[in-house]
């Protein structure tokens, strides 16, 4: 027989013990900010991975340390870190899974904490990472800690994933984010919030192809003839392929890199091109690949072939009904606190997606507000951090317990 469960606490009830965090919240803030976790340096990263972890351990987190090989190229990335912490009520009984996931990697360069240190102007907060992902993934900590000390244990078990290398698409991390994510009922992403206040409903897939286009050289100046011009089928091929785009909604198709031949004097034998895909379903990337491939099986030179491969997928975070739900809840708890939200739909990808991939309903953007992330002029809006940390750990509680609809 489980424990009796602790009475779930509402937004509003939550929202004095976030205000008496924000003090708190802030020096963790500086203390994050001011470490160089670029998604390069293995060792930054794993001086925020130390830090949070001890965090973790401190809310009653079990916590797993994944490090990983080297990559090919000897790039190391750093650890990443499950932390898990079982409730009362198991998945039987109503209880859920939920995870909530931010990243520990900035794009910055070492040298950039000390630069452009930490700071606070206003109601608002500077430095690198401070929007992207540091404040979010603290205020997913600091909404834990609440939810711990005032909220409920109605729940079957809460993970938190803390990943190295998100801004660098999460080589490393991907198979992990993917295997935490399954049999989990929610989840929960911790990217700030977009500038006006907007949560993330839908994150665009992303496909990456390689077509290489094999011709025959000659001389080009005595015996053209002889040659087949892959550079010449190449030119073809990208004007097709940049005139996909508008065929479809929410779909964009993008040749980002051309390589042709070696001598001008050669007839060019073997050219490259390399292709981006963004689709807001799993669907469209699947139509746009298809009409990729039947270019491909039509080169307009004769004499030249063109191999296509599919070098990387990361999927769609769909806007579906099972996410439009998580967002009425969360439109519910945050009315509660005088906050009033609103969905978006995005083209860039983050760890979300992936979670969205393994079948995982999630809602993204759950961090306080902020904007400029990856410029120098990145900001954090501190006055949003109370309510938005209420707002979360309300939402965990109400997830949670499927008896509560």
């Amino acid at each position: 027989m489980s424990a009796p469960v602790r009475r779930r606490m509402s937004a509003p009830d939550l929202l004095g013990p976030a205000r008496a965090h924000r003090a708190q919240y802030l020096h963790d803030l500086e203390e994050l900010v001011s470490i160089d976790s670029g998604s390069y340096n293995a060792a930054g990263v794993n001086k925020v991975a130390d830090w949070v972890e001890r965090r973790l351990h401190r809310l009653g987190f079990d916590v797993e340390r994944v490090g990983f090989p080297p990559a090919p190229d000897g790039a190391r990335a750093g650890d990443a870190l499950i932390g898990r912490k079982r409730g009362a009520l198991r998945e039987c009984e109503g209880g859920r899974r939920i995870i909530l996931a931010g990243h520990m990697d900035t794009v910055f360069e070492d040298g950039t904490a000390a630069a452009r240190p930490f700071g606070v102007n206003g109601s608002l907060a500077s430095g690198p990472g401070v929007s992207d992902d540091k404040g979010g993934l603290l205020a997913g900590l600091t909404a834990l800690e609440i939810f711990g000390e005032h909220g409920t244990d109605a729940y079957d078990e809460l993970v938190f994933l803390a990943t190295p290398d998100e801004e660098i698409g999460s080589p490393a991390s991907r198979d992990l984010i993917e295997a935490t994510a399954q049999g989990m009922h929610y989840g929960l992403g911790l990217e700030c919030a977009r500038e006006n206040g907007d949560l993330v409903i839908a994150r665009k897939g992303v496909a990456d192809f390689r077509l290489t286009i094999t011709g025959k050289a000659a001389h080009a100046g005595i015996e053209p003839e002889r040659g087949a011009n892959a550079a010449l089928a190449a030119a073809h091929l990208i004007v097709t392929l940049q005139a996909l785009n508008g065929h479809w909604d929410d779909v964009t198709v993008n040749v980002g890199v051309v390589r042709a031949g070696t001598r001008a004097n050669i007839v060019c034998p073997e050219a490259e091109l390399r292709i981006e895909v963004r689709a807001a379903t799993t669907a469209d990337v699947q139509r746009a690949k298809r009409a990729i491939q039947e270019a491909a099986d039509h080169p307009v030179v004769p004499g030249t072939s063109v191999l296509v491969e599919q070098l990387d997928l990361c999927p769609p975070m769909e806007d579906t009904p099972a996410s439009r739900r998580m967002f009425d809840k969360a439109r519910q708890v945050a009315h509660a606190v005088g906050v009033e939200l609103g969905a978006t739909a995005t083209g860039g990808v983050g760890d979300a997606n992936l979670i969205a991939g393994a079948g995982v309903p999630i809602l993204d953007g759950l961090g306080p507000i902020g904007g400029a992330d990856h410029t120098p002029q990145e900001w954090l809006d501190i006055s949003s951090v109370p309510q938005r940390v209420a707002v979360l750990a309300a939402l965990v509680a109400s997830l949670g317990d499927a008896r509560n609809p």
